[in-house]
């Protein structure tokens, strides 16, 4: 870990001069990925130069702790503990900065919620998934838009997509992929029982033409109508746009812009997403991927997450988490879920590293 510590450094000072020449400053492209380049090691550096300086100042306590003057030695000895234990967290951190970068982690996301087992009642919690996120993007200063929508008569959605753009959304939210299972006693049910209903989400990075391209030969376009809840039609034009990927039939859909045109760019740009997914799912099937969070049937059986109204309880099953906080959750308070999450996955990566 030391020696790629070093080449990380050199690799750092590098660039620092490389950002100085004027060759570099005139090409705005090499210019920004350069930068890119830095600030992703900075932290790393910036760690390794704190890891050095203690190890410095562990060898002077080992030194001192040999001091005839009992009182120094005494000190020195205190010193030279809490300076192994400051240099035994830089390090944990430093193995945490080392893993492999996730490429898709800056990226802006797509996501897809959808009513699945139970009804009325999934649409609705469909409808709050919906809502815990974009309370959760508000937190985080992210800014979401609607894609997509299916409205349930009963409230919530059958089907609804947006994105999400902002810092690092991918990074801290990829795990919500799967089912998310809800168990409470529906505004529907007049015997007051308990009911559990699932709804899925699928969140996806979203791509640009180059990583993903698309051939309009390979593309059929349909237009139609706008339509509400309950199926009425709410434009009089056809600016509703769908689209059908025919080699891997993919279908889209998008009606929340007046302009068919804006319609049709908003589907290419979630047909790339999608597109890009299946690649994504392809090739952790191949490699054995660590992570089953994608989204299945949305049976019953293959939740990732429980609501539990009743006990105020979510809990989630891949990590063993739990949190008494579901009102909080429900608001957006979503941090202590996607750390418990981001941590296994890293403690995951160090254990396959090992």
């Amino acid at each position: 870990m030391l020696s790629r510590l070093e080449v990380t450094k050199e690799r750092y000072q590098e660039i620092e001069k490389e950002l100085l020449e004027e060759s570099v400053t005139k090409d705005m492209n090499k210019f920004r990925a350069l930068s890119k380049e830095q600030s992703n090691l900075e932290p790393i550096v910036h760690n390794y130069d704190i890891y050095l300086k203690l190890k410095d100042e562990l060898e002077e306590a080992i030194l001192m702790s040999q001091d005839d003057d009992e009182e120094i030695a005494s000190l020195a000895k205190e010193e030279h503990h809490r300076l192994e234990q400051e240099i035994n967290r830089i390090l944990d951190e430093l193995k945490i900065l080392l893993l492999p970068k996730d490429p898709n982690d800056e990226k802006n996301i797509i996501v897809e919620i959808r009513g699945a087992v139970g009804g009325d009642e999934a649409n609705i919690f469909a409808g709050d998934l919906f809502r815990m996120y974009i309370k959760y993007a508000e937190r985080q200063g992210w800014k979401v838009k609607l894609l997509d929508e299916s409205p349930s008569s009963a409230g919530g959605f059958s089907f609804v997509a947006f994105s999400i753009k902002g810092d690092n959304v991918y990074s801290r939210l990829k795990f919500e992929s799967g089912g998310h299972r809800v168990q409470r006693v529906p505004k529907t049910e007049a015997g007051g029982r308990i009911h559990t209903s699932v709804a899925t989400v699928l969140t996806m990075p979203e791509v640009d033409a180059i990583e993903v391209d698309l051939k309009m030969d390979d593309i059929s376009v349909d237009t139609y109508r706008s339509q509400g809840a309950g199926g009425q039609n709410v434009n009089k034009t056809e600016s509703a746009v769908r689209m059908t990927h025919i080699p891997t039939g993919i279908v889209v859909s998008c009606q929340t812009e007046k302009s068919q045109i804006q319609n049709r760019e908003i589907c290419l740009q979630m047909l790339r997403a999608k597109i890009y997914q299946k690649l994504l799912e392809e090739q952790n099937e191949k490699v054995g991927s660590e992570r089953k969070l994608k989204v299945g049937t949305g049976e019953r059986s293959e939740k990732i997450r429980t609501y539990n109204y009743p006990q105020k309880r979510v809990t989630d099953h891949r990590v063993g988490f739990t949190s008494h906080n579901l009102e909080g959750i429900m608001e957006g308070d979503l941090d202590e879920v996607i750390d418990a999450l981001i941590h296994y996955d890293q403690e995951q990566k160090m254990l396959g590293q090992e």
